[in-house]
C-alpha cells in the first residue's frame, strides 16, 4: 500500500486542489485587476452581495450603460444583416478606446442610422403612393373614356403604351389628395383608387350594401406587384372605379375605403389633364428612385464602416459588462477605499494570480498593492479538471450525469477507453467503422476552420465529440475484425479457414456441415461460420458470454475505485463494511460465473452453465454430474454461497452502529474536557454539541444504509443482466447488415439489368447510411452511455459536486449580450 501511495498523481484522476482566497483591492486599480483576472480565467468569485437586488449594487449604473451599448450594437447588427452586408470576423486594428468614447461613437452612429432610416421610409412611402397613382391613372382612365368612341379609346390605349412603366416596384413617402368633386350634387360622380386583390370581393359587397345597389363598380388588375411597406412583401393589387350619385353615398364610400385600407387617388376626366398628370408622376418617380438609390448607397457605406469595427466593439462591451458584473459581487470595506472579494482558485494558479494583481497595481499607478491571502472555508470546494481538446468530450459525458465531488475519483479517466470499446462491441463491423473513421478524420483535419464557424446544434455536438467518434471508429474496426464482418461479409484476412467439407462428395458445406481439419483461425471468428447451420447458436453463445465477462470486469473496476476513494478520504469504515462485502458478494456469484465461462472455453466442456448456476441456489448439495468443470467444484460453490449470504448483513448492520458509537464517544463529556475562560465559551460549546446531536439521526443513517445495501444486492443481478444489451445490439446490428446485403444488394445483383442493379445499390447505400450508420450509431451510443452512468458509476461515483466556473473572458459568448 505504501508503494501505491508513493505513486505520482494521475492527471484527471482527481480534481485540482483548490484554495479559498480573499482579495482586498484598492478602488483605483479594481477595474484593471478584475480585467487581468478575466484574461487569466482561474479565479471563481463568490457573490458577497447575494442578498441585494441588481439595482442596489454599487456599479449598477455602469452595467446599465454597458447594457444600453449592447442594445445599440444589436441594432447595428440587425441593420447590417438586413442590408445583406457581412460583419468583419477579425477585430479591426484601431487605437484602444475608452468606454466613454465608445459610448459617444455608438450614440452618434445610432442617431445617424435612425435618421437615415426615417428619411428612407418617408421617401419609400411617397414612391409607393406615386406608383399606385400612376397605375390608377392608366387603368381608371379607361373606364372614364370607354363611352367616347373607338377613336378616343385607341388614343387612350396609345397613351397608356407610351406612359406605362413596369420597372418600378418599391417606394416611400406620403401623398394625400382630396377627392375630385363638382358643384352639381345630382350629377353622377366617381371615386377611383387601388386595393389589395384579396379584399376586392368583400369590398365590392360592402359597397353594394352601403349604397343599396345605387352604384356601379368597375375593377382592373394592376400589372405590377407593389411592396407592402409594413410587411415588405410584394402584394397584388386591383384598381377600382366606383360611380355613384349624392353626397351621402360619397361619404359612405370614403369611409369604407378607409376601413378596407384602399388608397383613393383623383383622376381627371379630361384626357389632356390625365396625360399631364401622368407625365408629372413619371418624372417624380424617376427622381425618387435616384434619391432612394443614393440614400441606400450612403446607408450601406455607413453600415460597412460600423461592421468593420463591430467585432472589436462587441468584445469590448461584453468584457466591460462582465467586469462590472464581477465588481458588483465584491464588497466595499468600511473606509470605502478598497473592495473586498472572495473566491476559489486552483493551488497551482496562485502565482499567476498574484502576478496579474501586481501588474494591475503598476499599470493603474496605484500607491497600494492588492492584498491576496488564503483563508479557510467550511464550504466544499468546486471541482476543476484540466482538460484538452481530446479529453474534454469524455469529461462532458461524465459531467452530464453529475459533476464529481471535490477530489473524488473521476470516471472520465476510464471512460476514454471503456466508452468507445463498449460502443464498438455493439457496433462491431470494420466496414462501418471505416465510414465513422472517415467522418472523424474529416472533422479533425478541418478542426481549426470549423471551430471558428457557427454550426447547427447537431453539427456542434458532433464536432465537439470528434475524438470520441475517432476512438469509437477505431474500436469498431477492431471488434469488426474480431467478428470478421465487413458490411456483414466475412473475409479470409488472417489465413485460411480451420474447417472444410465433411467428405469429398460434399458440394455444399453450408448445409451438409463442417469438420475441423487444422488449427483454429488465428484472429477473430472463422469466416466459415458465416452462413452455416450453427452460425447463430455459436455467435449467440460467444457474444452473450463475452458480454457477461465485460460487465463483471467493469463492475469490479467500479468497486475497486470505491476502495481508492475511501482510502483517499481516510474512511476505513467504507473499506471494511462496504468495499469488502461488495467484492465478496459480486464475485461469489457472478465472478464465479465468469470463471466457469473461461474454464468452459479453455477445456471445451459441454457443461450447462444455466443448470450449474440455478441449482447452486436451489440444490447446493446435489451432485453436479456431467456439469462438473473442475475438482472440488461442489464444496467451492457451497463456500461461495455462504460468503454471498454473509456479505449482505455485513453491508447492512455494522456501519450504522459503528457510526453511532463513534458519534457518542466524540461528544460524550466534551464540555468537561476543556477548561474555558468564560461562560460564553461554555454556552458556545453546549450549542455546538446540541447541533451535532441534532445532525446525527441514527434512523436516517440506518435507512440510508438499508437502501444502499438492497440497491447493491438487486443491482448486482440487474446490472449483470443489463450488460447483455451488448450481445443483443451486436446481434441486431449484424443481422440488419446481413438482411440489407443479402435481400437488397445481392438480390438486385442477381438481375441482368443495369437499372435494377443501380436501384438496389442506391437502396443498400441509403439503408447503410441512414439506418446502420446513423440510427444504429445513436442507439449503440445511448446504450454505452447508460452502461457507464448506471452500471459502472453507481458503484463509486457520487456526482454531487459543484463545477468550477471561473471569471474568464474566454467563456463569454454572444448570448451574454
Amino acid at each position: 500500500m505504501e508503494h501505491i501511495d508513493n505513486l505520482p498523481a494521475m492527471d484527471l484522476m482527481r480534481s485540482e486542489k483548490m484554495t479559498f482566497v480573499q482579495l482586498i483591492i484598492p478602488v483605483e486599480s479594481a477595474h484593471l485587476a478584475i480585467s487581468y483576472l478575466g484574461e487569466l480565467g482561474l479565479l471563481q468569485f463568490r457573490d458577497l452581495n447575494a442578498d441585494k437586488s441588481p439595482f442596489q449594487r454599487t456599479f449598477v449604473n455602469q452595467v446599465k450603460r454597458c447594457a444600453e451599448m449592447s442594445r445599440k450594437l444589436r441594432f447595428f447588427k440587425d441593420q447590417i444583416i438586413k442590408a445583406g452586408l457581412v460583419i468583419s470576423g477579425r477585430p479591426a486594428m484601431q487605437p484602444n478606446l475608452e468606454l466613454e468614447e465608445l459610448e459617444i461613437q455608438l450614440a452618434e452612429h445610432e442617431h445617424e442610422l435612425i435618421e437615415m432610416n426615417s428619411n428612407s421610409e418617408k421617401l419609400r412611402q411617397t414612391y409607393i403612393e406615386l406608383l399606385e397613382f400612376k397605375i390608377v391613372l392608366q387603368k381608371a382612365g379607361g373606364f372614364l373614356v370607354a363611352g367616347k368612341g373607338s377613336a378616343v379609346a385607341e388614343e387612350r390605349e396609345l397613351d397608356e403604351n407610351v406612359y406605362s412603366n413596369n420597372g418600378y416596384d418599391e417606394s416611400a413617402s406620403l401623398l394625400e389628395q382630396e377627392m375630385h368633386g363638382t358643384p352639381n350634387q345630382s350629377r353622377v360622380r366617381f371615386i377611383s383608387g387601388i386595393i389589395s386583390k384579396s379584399k376586392v370581393l368583400r369590398f365590392e359587397r360592402m359597397l353594394f350594401r352601403a349604397t343599396r345597389g345605387n352604384m356601379l363598380f368597375n375593377q382592373a388588375t394592376a400589372n405590377e406587384h407593389i411592396k407592402d411597406p409594413t410587411s415588405t412583401e410584394m402584394v397584388e393589387k386591383t384598381v377600382f372605379v366606383v360611380f355613384f350619385s349624392g353626397e351621402q353615398a360619397r361619404m359612405k364610400i370614403l369611409k369604407i375605403c378607409e376601413a378596407f385600407g384602399a388608397n383613393c387617388y383623383p383622376v381627371p376626366e379630361e384626357i389632356s389633364r390625365q396625360r399631364q398628370i401622368t407625365r408629372e408622376v413619371l418624372s417624380q418617380l424617376s427622381e425618387l428612385e435616384a434619391t432612394l438609390d443614393a440614400g441606400i448607397r450612403h446607408r450601406n457605406k455607413a453600415l460597412a464602416a460600423i461592421g468593420f469595427h463591430m467585432t472589436k466593439w462587441m468584445n469590448m462591451v461584453r468584457r466591460e459588462k462582465a467586469v462590472y458584473d464581477t465588481l458588483n459581487m465584491l464588497n466595499f470595506d468600511v473606509t470605502k477605499k478598497c473592495l473586498v472579494g472572495e473566491g476559489w482558485c486552483p493551488i497551482f494558479a496562485k502565482a499567476q494570480i498574484q502576478e496579474a494583481l501586481q501588474r494591475a497595481k503598476f499599470d493603474s499607478n496605484s500607491q497600494v498593492g492588492v492584498i491576496f491571502h488564503l483563508m479557510d472555508s467550511v464550504e466544499s470546494p468546486p471541482t476543476y479538471f484540466r482538460t484538452n481538446h481530446f479529453t474534454n468530450a469524455f469529461q462532458e459525458i461524465v459531467d452530464a450525469y453529475g459533476v464529481a465531488r471535490y477530489q473524488e475519483a473521476n470516471p472520465a479517466v476510464y471512460t476514454v477507453i471503456t466508452f468507445p470499446f463498449l460502443f464498438a462491441v455493439m457496433f462491431g463491423d470494420w466496414g462501418h467503422g471505416i465510414c465513422l473513421l472517415l467522418l472523424a478524420l474529416f472533422l479533425i483535419v478541418r478542426e481549426s476552420r470549423l471551430a471558428s464557424q457557427k454550426l447547427g446544434s447537431f453539427m456542434d455536438m458532433l464536432f465537439g465529440g470528434r475524438y470520441v467518434v475517432l476512438l469509437m471508429s477505431l474500436f469498431s474496426i477492431y471488434c469488426g475484425l474480431i467478428y470478421n464482418e465487413f458490411f456483414s461479409v466475412p473475409f479470409h484476412i488472417f489465413g485460411g479457414s480451420a474447417y472444410k467439407c465433411r467428405d469429398a462428395t460434399c458440394s455444399d458445406s453450408r448445409t451438409a456441415g463442417l469438420v475441423k481439419f487444422r488449427d483454429p483461425y488465428p484472429f477473430g471468428v472463422d469466416p466459415s461460420w458465416r452462413g452455416s447451420r450453427s452460425e447463430l447458436p455459436f455467435l449467440n453463445s460467444l457474444k452473450m458470454k463475452m458480454s457477461i465477462l465485460l460487465g463483471i470486469a467493469q463492475m469490479n473496476l467500479g468497486i475497486i475505485l470505491s476502495y481508492f476513494n475511501a482510502r483517499f478520504f481516510g474512511s476505513s469504515l467504507d473499506i471494511r463494511y462496504q468495499f469488502v462485502p461488495q467484492m465478496i458478494f459480486l464475485n461469489s456469484l457472478f465472478g464465479y460465473l465468469s470463471l466457469l465461462i473461461i474454464i468452459k472455453w479453455c477445456t471445451g466442456s459441454q457443461a450447462d452453465l444455466y443448470h450449474v448456476m440455478i441449482y447452486m441456489f436451489l440444490s447446493p448439495m446435489e451432485d453436479l454430474g456431467e456439469n462438473q468443470l473442475f475438482w472440488g467444484q461442489k464444496p467451492f460453490q457451497i463456500l461461495l454461497l455462504l460468503l454471498a449470504v454473509i456479505a449482505v448483513p455485513w453491508m447492512l448492520f455494522p456501519k450504522p452502529f459503528i457510526l453511532k458509537k463513534l458519534h457518542t464517544e466524540r461528544f460524550q463529556g466534551r464540555t468537561y474536557a476543556v477548561l474555558h475562560s468564560s461562560e460564553e465559551d461554555i454556552d458556545i460549546e453546549h450549542g455546538s454539541t446540541r447541533q451535532h446531536d441534532e445532525e446525527f439521526n441514527f434512523s436516517e443513517i440506518f435507512v440510508h444504509q438499508l437502501i444502499h445495501s438492497i440497491e447493491f444486492v438487486l443491482g448486482a443481478v440487474s446490472n449483470t443482466a443489463s450488460y447483455l444489451r451488448l450481445w443483443a445490439l451486436s446481434l441486431a446490428h449484424s443481422e440488419l447488415s446481413t438482411v440489407f446485403y443479402e435481400k437488397v444488394l445481392l438480390l438486385a445483383w442477381g438481375y441482368d439489368n443495369l437499372v435494377i442493379r443501380l436501384v438496389g445499390l442506391a437502396v443498400f447505400a441509403f439503408a447503410t447510411a441512414f439506418i446502420l450508420l446513423m440510427m444504429e450509431t445513436l442507439s449503440a451510443f445511448l446504450h454505452a452511455l447508460r452502461l457507464h452512468w448506471v452500471e459502472f458509476q453507481n458503484k463509486f461515483y457520487h456526482g454531487d459536486g459543484c463545477k468550477f466556473r471561473p471569471f474568464s473572458f474566454a467563456a463569454l459568448t454572444d448570448e451574454e449580450d
